[in-house]
């Protein structure tokens, strides 16, 4: 390399700037080198630190710097953002809310606005291929639980929301229990069946361990829990799983748990668990405004159960 040429590269060479060098000046380096100079040389030639000029005579030629990268906040939460994000059809301030409520952390809306920035697209995408599903009177009762962590006597509690929603009304029971095994989801179902004055044809339920052994998503084959079965004989509705990973097969029962979460308790404090459960006794059997159609049962909707001798 001439003088004129190690001239021109150390005038380019500004010492302000990062460490990252440009190629041509990492080309220099290594001509330097195999001409004999050492790195301190090199370094006050080219304008830069010696230990830049050692970095680049280790990795022998340049290479793009990368990017530090910070430890996401929400990091280890991707499962559990896309299932609420889908839950709550896209409102990512409702799922900041839970975030602070079922995990403690406080982020800003615009953190859960970029880490759900790709589920939004595909959140659309589904929405224009799924057909909306309607069921006529008496035919569907969607139930399904949600969790909140809500302030009993002064104390943080987790309590487990039962809510069951008719497919043609859209009319919903509520019921609060203090944990969600099948003793709760068979209280849950009676209470909804008293409330309405009838049982479903068809009772669409979660994937719940309580109530489904096994479900294959690519066969669709079930296998529903033997207590479940016979539930189900005695109430003599049909149970059938929703698909798997699919919360939009249940969709009106998921709004439902929602309005109950966000309208019924958020932001309140109740003074006994039974002042939590007379708070929802008035959210029972309420009817979403404009979806809501005339209710005829049991006469020509819900079919009450037969009396056995």
């Amino acid at each position: 390399m001439s003088a004129v040429e190690i001239g021109n590269a150390s005038a380019h060479c500004d010492v302000r700037r990062q460490e990252m060098r440009e190629p041509e000046e990492v080309v220099a380096m290594l001509r330097l080198h195999r001409l004999g100079w050492g790195s301190k040389r090199i370094a006050a030639q080219l304008g830069c630190s010696r230990n830049t000029v050692k970095r680049y005579l280790r990795i022998g030629g340049w290479r793009a710097s990368r990017m530090p990268t910070r430890p996401h906040q929400l990091a280890g939460l991707e499962a559990w953002l896309a299932e609420r994000f889908e839950r709550h059809r896209g409102n990512a301030d409702v799922v900041r809310q839970e975030l602070i409520a079922e995990h403690g952390l406080a982020v800003s809306l615009r953190t859960v606005e970029r880490a759900v920035k790709p589920l939004r697209q595909q959140l659309r995408a589904q929405a224009l291929a799924t057909v909306r599903f309607e069921t006529p009177p008496g035919a569907q009762l969607q139930i399904d639980f949600g969790e909140r962590t809500v302030i009993i006597a002064g104390e943080r509690e987790r309590v487990y929301l039962f809510v069951a929603t008719l497919g043609y009304s859209r009319r919903v029971h509520v019921r609060v229990f203090r944990h969600e095994r099948q003793a709760s989801w068979f209280a849950g179902m009676e209470s909804a069946f008293a409330a309405f004055g009838g049982v479903a044809a068809e009772v669409l339920l979660d994937n719940a361990r309580a109530l489904v052994v096994h479900h294959d998503p690519v066969t669709r084959e079930v296998q529903f829990n033997e207590r479940l079965l016979a539930f189900a004989k005695h109430w003599q509705f049909v149970p059938r799983a929703c698909a798997p990973y699919r919360a939009r097969t249940k969709g009106k029962d998921e709004r439902g748990v929602g309005y109950v979460k966000r309208n019924a308790v958020a932001g309140r404090a109740f003074e006994s668990f039974a002042a939590l459960e007379a708070t929802l006794g008035c959210a029972r059997s309420r009817t979403f405004g404009s979806m809501a159609r005339p209710v005829k049962h049991p006469r020509s909707g819900l079919r009450a159960r037969k009396q056995r001798s």
